[in-house]
């Protein structure tokens, strides 16, 4: 195995090597580091690497394996954290000057929890100021690109880690998602993202938990490789109050079995979404694959009006909360895209926010409505293939298929809506543009229902297999 197949090796493959002692967790360490260190100059998709501190861990993983005291299938697996994840001693910037050479005492719930398992912490991957935007760039230093293409956006506000996924730079990524931030750069980058059920792995610290919508989640190159990464995550935690018990024993076999007999609904827009013709023709060809596996696959809007004002209002509110403080002090430290957000924030009345929340809740109520119906909904995943990285007042494509596009919230109609309701969904990478850019089916499951959603997203994957396509070597 040269050193490229073994950086884009599966983590499950990893662990049958060590165990099977054909194979060390240093080596894979050192050659997954030295990966970095070539590429990351040009992809920037870590804010900071951790290096030592990797070889430290991979040595006490070799060393438990020849002891066989190994501490469970992650140990010596490298993975990498988002940098919204605090993390004990190691730099933690949330992508934002004022922690640019922030340094916590204590880790995070996932960063303490992920500990405990043995994986190796490669770094902590690029993200947008408090993860805020849907492109990966902060004023910390360049960028991130999109390894298919490095003039494009990698997607945020975990694009780092999508990144890092798509450009072997590690098997196991952390990613977090309020409104889209795992899927999108999942679909950009053409990796698998996912997206479990609010509260099914804990997310905090957090300065407001009543009103999250964040969820931790896996990225990955291949849906049981997320599912084994899940399996560490997930689990309650009293820190976040909205954390749920695991009633799922074993994730990795949720992956397992066919489709037969599912109910499945299939919307190229949800009704009234700008999509790109390329874009849609991809997806819609995906989608009438589940019929090969036995399903019953409808056309079917699910009928709810537009979210995108009432969201747009909860967002921004939330955002200019967090970041007035930030803003009054030094406003040079805030991209223009994030000034704009607290400055609508600012015109937005106690009514018209609490009108938001309430329209909030229909919304769930209307999902819950058609899911009675379907136990799966597809979707394009992203509306567009990645578009130019560099930021600004007018970043993002500002027309989708001849429509208008001014703001993210234009072009996330088929994110937000699933954290605003907390559903489970999956990005999976379903084919590629005319230019070479990846495309992502979305695969949206019940409420608490990512059984079925992982089993889905496995058969997809069998049938139609993405993780031998790489994208061409960074220059």
């Amino acid at each position: 195995m040269n050193n490229t197949d073994l950086c884009f090796t599966s983590a499950l493959d990893l662990g049958r090597l060590f165990q099977a002692r054909e194979l060390s967790p240093v080596e894979v360490v050192e050659t997954v580091l030295a990966r970095i260190g070539a590429y990351n100059p040009i992809l920037n998709a870590f804010l900071t690497v951790t290096g030592d501190l990797a070889l430290e861990q991979a040595r006490a993983a070799e060393a438990r394996l020849l002891r066989n005291e190994s501490l469970g299938p992650l140990d010596g697996i490298p993975y990498s954290l988002k940098d919204l994840e605090p993390t004990a001693g190691i730099r933690t910037t949330f992508g934002s000057k004022w922690f640019e050479d922030y340094v916590p005492e204590g880790d995070g719930i996932l960063a303490g929890r992920l500990k405990k398992t043995g994986a190796v912490l490669l770094g902590k991957t690029n993200t947008s100021n408090f993860g805020y935007k849907d492109m990966c760039d902060n004023l910390l230093g360049p960028p991130c690109s999109n390894p298919w293409k490095l003039d494009r956006t990698s997607g945020a506000s975990s694009g780092g880690a999508g990144a890092a996924s798509a450009a072997g730079l590690g098997p196991l990524a952390h990613g977090s998602d309020g409104a889209g931030s795992i899927r999108i750069p999942a679909a950009l980058c053409g990796v698998f993202g996912f997206k479990p059920n609010f509260g099914r792995i804990p997310y905090g610290p957090s300065d407001d938990a009543f009103a999250s919508r964040s969820h931790n989640g896996p990225m990955t190159r291949t849906v049981r490789d997320a599912a084994l990464f899940m399996q560490a995550m997930v689990g309650m935690d009293l820190r976040d109050p909205f954390s749920m018990g695991d009633p799922v024993d074993d994730w990795l076999s949720c992956c397992d079995g066919d489709l037969a007999g599912l109910r499945i609904a299939w919307s190229a827009d949800l009704g009234y979404a700008p999509v790109d013709p390329e874009v849609r023709c991809i997806t819609a060809a995906a989608a009438r694959l589940f019929e090969d596996f036995g399903c019953s696959l409808e056309d079917q809007d699910p009928g709810w009006p537009d979210p995108r004002d009432f969201h747009k209002v909860i967002y921004e509110v939330a955002v200019a909360s967090r970041q007035l403080k930030r803003v009054e002090e030094r406003p040079e430290w805030i991209e223009a895209t994030l000034m704009q957000a607290v400055d609508n924030a600012r015109s937005v009345s106690a009514l018209e926010h609490g009108a938001a929340l309430l329209a909030r809740t229909q919304l769930l109520l209307a999902a819950q409505r058609f899911f009675e119906s379907f136990d799966l909904l597809l979707t394009p995943q992203m509306p567009v293939a990645a578009w130019s990285k560099v930021p600004g007042p007018e970043e993002g494509p500002r027309q989708i298929d001849g429509r208008a596009t001014p703001t993210m919230f234009d072009r996330l109609p088929f994110t937000y809506p699933f954290n605003l309701t907390g559903q489970p969904a999956a990005s999976v990478p379903c084919g590629f543009t005319s230019e070479g850019l990846p495309v992502g089916l979305q695969i949206v499951g019940r409420w608490r229902d990512e059984a079925t959603v992982l089993r889905a997203a496995a058969c997809f994957e069998a049938a139609q297999p993405w993780a031998p396509l790489q994208p061409p070597q960074p220059e």
